[in-house]
């Protein structure tokens, strides 16, 4: 806790690929190369994830269905732009509520082409995203994450990894706040949904969100 402090300093951390020094902010456990887009581990980061609790712009449909989808071009950033993604998000949109029944409002969208900033995939944003998809959760309900988007590997440190490297996919934002690893997916989609069927908890997670017409009528 800071207490009026001001932010914890940020950690230098040196490209394992091209030895460039990255600001990586405080609680990282990974950081993108602005030079040349690798991604390295923060060194002597904690096995324990914390848990994001969703702002109000999020929470949501509380159906039986529910899906978060990602899609990710990266215009006007260092990385390379990408052209199907917005499209993957559409089709797989389209998929979801014409031919399987799930509601459009219990869709999740975040792409770097919305104007809300709380529909822009940042890393803060997928993270939220990812907690709303599981909230309230229980046995035979259908939850879908997609992410069209880039990915990357990270060398494993904590050896649940047979070939020695780590997953991670990357937020719009990932240069400054680094990456999404697959260690942090599984701990809020699985093992959260896991605990989340617990009786008595379900009510932590009531906030609700909108579509921005909605807001604004």
């Amino acid at each position: 806790m800071n207490c009026g402090r001001g932010p914890a300093p940020a950690t230098m951390v040196r490209c394992r690929q091209c030895s460039a020094s990255v600001a990586a902010p405080a609680g990282a456990r990974a950081v993108q190369c602005m030079q040349c887009c690798c991604v390295t581990r923060v060194g002597g980061a904690g096995r324990q994830l914390s848990v994001v609790r969703p702002i109000p712009n999020f929470g949501g449909g509380r159906g039986k269905k529910r899906a978060v989808l990602v899609g990710i071009k990266y215009t006007n950033t260092r990385a390379c732009e990408l052209r199907g993604p917005i499209n993957d998000v559409k089709c797989m949109r389209y998929i979801l509520t014409e031919r399987f029944g799930f509601a459009n409002d219990c869709v999740l969208i975040l792409t770097d082409e919305e104007r809300d900033p709380c529909r822009q995939p940042t890393k803060a944003n997928i993270r939220m995203a990812m907690h709303w998809l599981v909230q309230g959760c229980s046995s035979g309900d259908s939850l879908v994450f997609q992410f069209s988007g880039a990915g990357a590997q990270v060398p494993d440190c904590d050896g649940d990894e047979r070939d020695g490297m780590d997953e991670a996919i990357c937020p719009v934002d990932s240069f400054q706040q680094g990456p999404i690893l697959d260690d942090e997916i599984n701990q809020a989609i699985v093992r959260l949904q896991r605990h989340e069927r617990r009786p008595g908890r379900a009510h932590q997670w009531q906030q609700q969100w909108k579509d921005p017409d909605e807001r604004a009528a």
